[in-house]
Formats: C-alpha cells, sequence, structure tokens
C-alpha cells in the first residue's frame, strides 16, 4: 500500500494557503478496462432534474451498494443500469422533516447507471484510489459556534469539491456528519440562517449539498459517528445514510451490527462505535464491541477496520502531553484478545490498517505489540483539536498497555 496525503494545493481565490484533501490511500496501480473508463466518463456530474434533492451509491449490510435518491417527487424513479432497470422503492416515505427517500440495489457487475438522465457512479471491482475523511460538519452547539458561512472558518465545501477532482474510486466517510444542533445566536453573521437539528433542511445543509461533488464522484463507505447516536441525529443517519434497511415505526437503533464491504483483493469491516464512551466503560454494550472485535479474525485477510472513535489516539493534555484512548474499546480489544487465548493479538493480524475520526486532526500512528497502524482523518471541517506533532512514545495505560513506536499529527483542515 502507498500512502500519500494531498495537502498542498493552492487556491488563492479562498484565500487559502493550503487546502488539504483529507486522505488518498492508492492501492498498487492496475490496467483499467474500457468499460471502467467509460463508466467514469459517464458518472460526470449533470444538471440534476428539477425533483432530485441529492443522489448518491453506498455500500450496505449484507453485502453490496445502493442507489439512493432524496427527492421532492411523490413516486420512486426507476434506477436504469447497463445490467437492466431496477424500479427503485420507498425506504422513507416524505413527512413534516424529511422528503421522499427512495433506493434501489445496484446489480452486481453494472458499470454504469442513471437517474432520470443523471448518472451515478459505479463500485469498481478493484478500487485502487480510496480517499478518507470524516468529522464534515459545522458545529452549532449551544455556545460553540462555527461560522459556517465563511470557506476559511468550514471548508468542507471546498475540500469536497477539491477531492472529488482526485477521481476517487471509493469514498469513505468515518462518521460525524451533521453538527448544526441548536439555533445561531442571534445576530452571528457567521451562522445565520442556517438550519439545525436532525431533519431534512440541516441534512441538506451539512452533508449532502457540500458533499454533492463527491457523491457524483465514486460510491461511499458510510460509518456511524457519535454524533450519529440516538441522542442526538441517530433516527435521521439511520434514515438516510444507514446501512440497513429503514422502519419508521421502530425506535432508533443504538447499534448496528459490524458489516464486510468486498472491494475484491481487501475487506473493509465497519463497526458502529457510536455509544462507546472515550472516558468510561460502557458496559451495555461492551458485550457487542468485543464480539465484533473478536469476530475481525474470521473474515478473510487483508481487512482494513473502519470505524468511529480510535482505539488509541490522542490529544494534547496537560504541558502538551499526549493523552487519549478509548476506554470501552481498550476493553473490548482486552476482553476479545483473553477469550481467544493467553498469546492471542489484541487485534487480529489480518488487519492491517484501522481507518478512524472523531479526534479533529489528521494522525497516522504506528504500535508496539504487532497492532495495525492507525489513520484518524477527523479534519473535514469541524472545529479542530490541538494535538502533539510528534507522538512517539506516547503511552496509552488499561488492561493492556499500548505505546505508539512512530506517529505524527498534522493540524489543520483537511
Amino acid at each position: 500500500i502507498r500512502l500519500a496525503v494531498k495537502g498542498s494545493l493552492h487556491m488563492k481565490r479562498l484565500g487559502m494557503k493550503r487546502l488539504a484533501i483529507a486522505l488518498l490511500l492508492m492501492l498498487p496501480a492496475g490496467a483499467q478496462t474500457q468499460a471502467q473508463t467509460q463508466a467514469q466518463t459517464q458518472a460526470q456530474p449533470q444538471p440534476s432534474p428539477p425533483s432530485e434533492i441529492a443522489a448518491w451509491v453506498q455500500a450496505v449490510a449484507g453485502g453490496g451498494f445502493e442507489a439512493r435518491l432524496l427527492t421532492g417527487a411523490v413516486t420512486c424513479p426507476v434506477l436504469h443500469t447497463d445490467s437492466g432497470d431496477v424500479a427503485m422503492t420507498v425506504r422513507a416515505s416524505a413527512d413534516e422533516k424529511f422528503a421522499l427517500l427512495c433506493a434501489a440495489k445496484v446489480p452486481a457487475g453494472a458499470s454504469a447507471a442513471n437517474i432520470d438522465g443523471k448518472p451515478l457512479p459505479m463500485p469498481v471491482a478493484d478500487p485502487r484510489r480510496i480517499l478518507v475523511l470524516g468529522d464534515t460538519g459545522c458545529r452549532l452547539e449551544g455556545a460553540a459556534t462555527q461560522d459556517c458561512n465563511t470557506p476559511e472558518r468550514w471548508p468542507f465545501p471546498q475540500l469536497a469539491a477539491a477531492a472529488a477532482k482526485l477521481r476517487p474510486d471509493l469514498v469513505i466517510h468515518v462518521g460525524d456528519y451533521l453538527y448544526r444542533e441548536t439555533p445561531c445566536p442571534s445576530g452571528d453573521a457567521g451562522c445565520a440562517g442556517s438550519p439545525y437539528g436532525d431533519n431534512g433542511p440541516a441534512w441538506l445543509a451539512d452533508f449532502l449539498t457540500p458533499a454533492a461533488p463527491l457523491l457524483a464522484a465514486a460510491p461511499v463507505v458510510l460509518a456511524r459517528g457519535n454524533h450519529e447516536e440516538c441522542s442526538r441525529e441517530g433516527s435521521g443517519w439511520l434514515r438516510l445514510l444507514g446501512p440497513l434497511p429503514f422502519d419508521p415505526s421502530a425506535p432508533c437503533l443504538r447499534h448496528v451490527p459490524m458489516y464486510t464491504v468486498d472491494l475484491g483483493k481487501l475487506r473493509l469491516a465497519v463497526m458502529d462505535d457510536a455509544s462507546a464512551p472515550d472516558t468510561a466503560v460502557n458496559k451495555e454494550d461492551l458485550p457487542a464491541y468485543t464480539a465484533e472485535i473478536a469476530a475481525l479474525g474470521t473474515i478473510a485477510p487483508p481487512v482494513w477496520f473502519v470505524h468511529h472513535r480510535p482505539i488509541w489516539a490522542a490529544i494534547s493534555g496537560p504541558l502538551g502531553i499526549p493523552i487519549g484512548g478509548n476506554r470501552t474499546l481498550v476493553q473490548a480489544v482486552h476482553d476479545a484478545a483473553q477469550a481467544a487465548g493467553p498469546d492471542a493479538p489484541l487485534i487480529a493480524p489480518g488487519v492491517t490498517l484501522q481507518l478512524s475520526g472523531h479526534i479533529h486532526t489528521f494522525e497516522a500512528i504506528n504500535y508496539d505489540r504487532a497492532l495495525p497502524p492507525q489513520i484518524v482523518a477527523g479534519n473535514g471541517g469541524d472545529l479542530l483539536h490541538v494535538t502533539p506533532k510528534d507522538l512517539w512514545g506516547a503511552i496509552f495505560q488499561g488492561p493492556e498497555t499500548v505505546r505508539v513506536t512512530k506517529g505524527i499529527s498534522e493540524g489543520g483542515f483537511g
């Protein structure tokens, strides 16, 4: 795997000295087929039909990808593909908060598709260019407000547009999409007019509209973040972006079981750790996390472990000392290893990379104890955290002590 961090595009018209592009993971290059090239050309953004609000293609639990359409129409259209037409069905009916949401499974092997003439990006059997980002929303949370109307203060729309030009084969969002939870304070021009809450206008403002160039460029894998837990924006996430069928009459699902995404020579294991607090052990959900971490060893390698909250990552504590580590997940790792036997590794050796967000910075970390490296890509738009530049030697305490052998943190949006 060749790792390239894109971070020096000059955007003079934005007045930004550096515009980082989250993270681009490039697998060894291979020849593209003519069909793949043609499908990518066909998938370039076109003018939207009047009824369309947002459209995208995402990985779902149980395997494969699904096309979704948020629309102002009253019925669902047809998904046209080069493997045949598929009637889109209602995933969630329109109500007082959300527009109609339609969905259809993308036929296996399809290389081109469109809805009402607008092309959709198709899954690539063996993706070479995988872009990772997270924590992209603009924060409106009581006294903590962000200038959502100024690109330098909330650059996600510009980041998404620039990242789309890199022509990724797949986009992985590691969670936390909607931060607009409370009203913009009166007289605050930086967020004036912003919608807020778990509803369609807020989801459009914070994610679906600014992410439109990326959603048009590549299919997406969408992890659940702590902002999508049930006490916050969980219901909207499960409705719009969740990997399971949606039942509006069912209570908010606090934990989505881990699922895998088959990428040919690679598998993603996507875990929902929204309810895994950092500073205390969630004993109610601990058995689920323990079982899922243990199950990583049953997935055909190589595996990339995708989850919002990193198990071992750091922010700056007193005197600039790195502090961190998620207590719930650290305990789950310990319990899974103990159950497997005295010499069992903490994380299954088939896991070759961990991808997370949650900490609002970029970190790349190697550990001792034969643990897989960790990428933290939580700098997609929300207010940034202060983190140490050099994480070497950081120690994470707990039932199992873990040390950083090499690690960097790069501040700034990306």
